[in-house]
């Protein structure tokens, strides 16, 4: 049985198709990438998987069970962790509020070890557990968005287009950290333009056109298509939001959150 398992899924917004009849597996200790344009439909698909899109036709099995009408909250906790597109960390918070965040769906009783875990494989992380995140470099940003994925313990971790925005040195280290994330057991569906590292470290891939699956199969022969190589090489640009919103938004979060403690502060 797949861990996770797509059937005809179609998903759309309003009355616009996105997502036409896709079917996909993700087998325990895969790497599999979905390739594909701008408006292909990967985001998309990442998105029904989380939760955050509903899919119109078709059925999501998580270890057999059908979750596709579950909330975003409910598949964190059975184990599906996202990180999406553009980061979307919480700039006005310090680093650990962000990680907070993370594991807001997780047990208590292991929370030290998740965070003890995290700050092994980002050690700037614990360096700067204070420092408010929207100081860091997009590199970094990534890097703390990934952690604050891994701090609900998932089976599975999204990753949505990992590579957008990164200098082309720090690419190569995200793309070795989704390596040793694999090598710990935790299962990767990795959505990305960059098509030649995607598949250089995945099992799998699917390609994307148009919101339907043109082509699948092992990375090794997908790697080797000129075809491949020649039209889903690119990067795209995150969505940039404005210093004031973010601090907004930080703080009718830390109220939410961490009532007591926003209390003291304003003692």
């Amino acid at each position: 049985m797949p861990l996770l398992e797509l059937k005809s899924v179609s998903v759309g917004y309003g009355r616009n198709p996105v997502l036409q009849n896709v079917d996909l597996t993700l087998e325990r200790g895969e790497i599999v990438t979905l390739l594909g344009a701008n408006g292909a439909g990967k985001s998309t698909l990442v998105k029904s998987i989380s939760g955050l899109l509903r899919p119109e036709a078709g059925s999501i099995l998580l270890d057999g069970e059908s979750i596709e009408t579950l909330a975003p909250a409910e598949r964190l906790r059975r184990g599906i962790a996202h990180v999406p597109e553009g980061r979307q960390i919480f700039a006005g918070m310090t680093v650990a509020e962000n990680l907070e965040l993370g594991a807001y769906a997780s047990s208590e009783a292991d929370h030290a070890e998740r965070l003890e875990f995290v700050c092994t494989l980002f050690p700037i992380l614990r360096e700067r557990m204070r420092d408010i995140a929207g100081n860091f470099s997009g590199g970094q940003q990534q890097m703390l968005a990934i952690a604050r994925g891994l701090m609900s313990k998932p089976k599975i971790l999204l990753l949505d287009e990992p590579s957008l925005g990164i200098a082309p040195l720090l690419v190569s280290e995200i793309f070795r950290l989704i390596v040793d994330l694999r090598a710990q057991g935790i299962t990767i569906l990795l959505a990305e333009q960059n098509a030649r590292q995607a598949l250089s470290i995945a099992d799998r891939g699917y390609v994307f056109e148009n919101g339907k699956i043109m082509l699948s199969g092992a990375s090794r022969d997908l790697l080797n298509s000129r075809e491949i190589a020649e039209r889903y090489l690119g990067m795209g640009s995150a969505t940039e939001v404005s210093g004031a919103a973010s601090a907004a938004l930080a703080g009718k979060l830390r109220t939410v959150l961490f009532p007591a403690s926003t209390a003291t502060d304003q003692g």
